[in-house]
C-alpha cells in the first residue's frame, strides 16, 4: 500500500537519461528506506521506452509513489528537466540526487531530521569502480552489502581515508564533518533543501549544461541568505560508474563564466530558470 499523499513529508528526485540498470538499483536502494513518507520523483531528461517501462514496473513493485517527469531529448539539458521536477514535487522539502547514486538505509532519514529553516544539506557519495558497479545485486541492495566495506575489500576496494564515508558513524561521523575541508556546495549527488527557497532564487539557470549547474544554484542560494550544513559522512550513497559523454571543454568553460558572474556580482535570482 502506498503513503497516501496528504502523509508525504519529503520529495526525492532522482536525475536519469536511458540507463535502466542503474535506475533499477537506486530506485531498489529507495525501497529499502528505514524513513518510509516520502515520494521519488523522476527528472528524466530524454530517455526511451524502456526507462518508462522500468518506472511503470518498479511503482508496482516499490512502497513509496514515483512521479515520472520528462522532457524529450534535446542534448543535456539536466537543469531544464531538474526545474521540472522541482514544481512537480508534492512537499516543502526536497532531496536531490542522481540515477546512478545508491542510498543507504538511513539516507532519507539523515536529510529528513537535519533539514532546518535557512539552510540547505550537502551530502557526500562513495565512487565505486565500474566492476563492483555491474555485480551489485538486488540482494546486494535489500541486505546493504554494497555500503559494507568488508564486503566491498572482497571485491577489491583498497584501503583508503574515504572508506569513513562508509565506516563512520555518530561522533566519529559529526566529528568527520566537522573538519572536512570539503566545501559544503550543492550537490547534484546527494543534497537537500526547502522547495520555497530553490523557487526564491528560481530554480537552476537553463543555459548550464554539464559541469557545475548544480554549485551554481548553491552559489545564488549563499548569495540569497541560506547557509549550509556538511553531513558528508552522515547522509551517504554509493556512486555507480558510469561514462560521461555529455562532458566537453565548450560547456565547462560556458559553466565557469556564469558561476564567476554569479559569485561578483553576488546573484539571487536567474533569468534563466524555473520563470521566464
Amino acid at each position: 500500500m502506498k503513503i497516501p499523499p496528504e502523509h508525504l513529508k519529503i520529495s526525492v528526485i532522482v536525475s536519469t537519461y536511458n540507463s535502466e540498470a542503474w535506475l533499477e538499483k537506486v530506485l531498489l536502494g529507495f525501497n529499502c528506506q528505514s524513513f518510509r513518507y516520502f515520494e521519488v520523483v523522476i527528472a528524466d531528461d530524454g530517455s526511451g521506452p524502456p526507462t518508462r517501462e522500468l518506472l511503470e514496473r518498479m511503482q508496482e513493485e516499490v512502497f513509496y509513489p514515483i512521479v515520472h517527469v520528462w522532457q524529450e531529448d534535446d542534448g543535456f539539458q539536466k537543469s531544464r528537466i531538474l526545474n521540472k521536477a522541482v514544481v512537480a514535487c508534492n512537499t516543502e522539502y526536497i532531496i536531490m540526487t542522481d540515477g546512478d547514486c545508491i542510498p543507504r538505509r538511513d539516507f532519507v532519514e539523515v536529510h529528513y531530521i537535519n533539514k532546518e529553516e535557512g539552510y540547505f544539506i550537502s551530502g557526500g557519495y562513495y565512487m565505486l569502480p565500474m566492476n563492483i558497479s555491474l555485480l551489485i545485486t538486488p540482494e546486494d541492495i535489500e541486505k546493504q552489502r554494497c555500503f559494507d566495506i568488508h564486503w566491498l575489500k572482497e571485491k577489491g576496494i583498497p584501503k583508503t581515508f574515504k572508506n569513513n564515508k562508509l565506516t563512520a558513524r555518530g561522533l566519529a561521523a559529526r566529528f568527520l564533518n566537522a573538519i572536512t575541508p570539503t566545501n559544503a556546495s550543492w550537490n547534484g549527488h546527494n543534497s537537500s533543501g526547502w522547495k520555497k527557497d530553490i523557487l526564491n532564487v528560481n530554480g537552476f539557470d537553463e543555459r548550464m549544461q554539464y559541469g557545475g549547474q548544480d554549485r551554481e544554484l548553491g552559489e545564488r542560494l549563499f548569495n540569497f541568505g541560506i547557509k549550509s550544513k556538511q553531513l558528508r559522512y552522515s547522509a551517504v550513497c554509493v556512486h555507480l560508474d558510469h561514462k560521461r559523454g555529455y562532458r566537453t571543454p565548450e560547456s565547462l568553460e560556458k559553466n565557469a563564466g556564469i558561476r564567476k558572474k554569479t559569485k561578483q556580482e553576488k546573484r539571487v535570482w536567474t533569468y534563466y530558470g524555473i520563470t521566464r
